[in-house]
């Protein structure tokens, strides 16, 4: 059975508008920039190679992965090919509640014949399906960040799984800078007056209008924030990101690259064992880029 696009609207599903009013399933990152529909049609591409074996050795289980990965950045494409997958047990076990999650995801979106395949499927499965998960990060020495045993680490995990792709921030940078500022307590408070989970001074609270910043959600929303725009003036450079996070991103331009300082060095250094791609992608709409960034590179002064 050859599956097709169609683009011809049909009804959404009233009993489906109820189950996304909800809050049931899974909101994909925000993929309206250039570097994420970039990304996620480079993925979705590379998984159909390995879902149809073209001029490489089939592999369901790679494609799965690859499909997975631009789902979550919102490639609606990549979410219909998933549920197809399960829905026809192509090179995996059959799973209609599966396959009508990821059908789900791409009929919110308005894919008709997403929306035409749910009436197969039947109901979908109500959790996030693993592979949307994002993985739980591991600390150095390999034990879970977000420890079984502590349920005020998951609901932590859960908020930042839910409010990063607001930001077009992945999760997993996200949960290494929680990690990294407050070993997820969301009461503390630094010498220097950060507050919080991700530990915001005053003035980046202000900036970010925290009003209460040891409320998880708003303390999130800040860091997220701030992120998103770090993201942005460094152009997606991690390394550069965190320094900033750490320092500020005045010491990060004076320093043309890491300040040399043994605590953002070292933090630097736990964020990218954490979060381990050199780029991520970033909105040019947010910020203008630092001034200094091509004599930062050109200095070469990144860990």
């Amino acid at each position: 059975m050859k599956r097709s696009r169609i683009s011809t609207a049909q009804p959404f599903p009233w009993a489906l508008c109820v189950l996304i009013g909800a809050g049931v399933f899974y909101k994909p990152a925000i993929a309206d920039t250039k570097a994420f529909k970039e990304r996620a049609t480079e993925l979705r591409n590379e998984a159909k190679s390995f879902e149809h074996g073209d001029g490489i050795p089939r592999n369901p289980a790679k494609a799965i992965e690859l499909y997975c990965e631009a789902a979550r950045l919102g490639d609606v494409e990549a979410q219909y090919n998933l549920g197809w997958m399960y829905a026809m047990g192509r090179g995996i076990e059959r799973d209609d509640a599966i396959a009508a999650y990821f059908f789900t995801m791409a009929a919110q979106q308005g894919d008709a014949l997403a929306q035409r395949m749910l009436r197969q499927v039947g109901t979908p499965i109500a959790k996030v399906p693993t592979c949307l998960s994002d993985p739980e990060v591991n600390d150095t020495d390999g034990h879970d960040i977000v420890a079984k045993a502590m349920p005020e680490h998951r609901k932590v995990m859960d908020l930042v799984q839910k409010l990063a792709p607001e930001y077009g921030v992945y999760p997993r940078l996200a949960m290494a800078i929680i990690r990294a500022e407050s070993n997820f307590n969301p009461g503390a408070v630094s010498p220097k007056n950060a507050q919080g989970l991700m530990q915001l001074i005053p003035e980046t609270a202000e900036r970010f209008n925290v009003k209460k910043p040891f409320d998880p959600e708003q303390n999130i929303r800040g860091g997220l924030a701030y992120l998103r725009w770090l993201l942005a003036y460094f152009e997606g450079n991690i390394t550069l990101v965190a320094a900033a996070y750490n320092a500020g991103e005045g010491a990060v331009n004076r320093y043309a690259g890491i300040p040399p300082y043994a605590e953002t060095q070292g933090y630097v250094k736990r964020i990218r064992e954490i979060f381990k791609r050199e780029e991520h992608p970033f909105d040019a709409r947010v910020t203008t880029p630092s001034p200094q960034l091509p004599r930062i590179i050109a200095a070469k002064r990144l860990m």
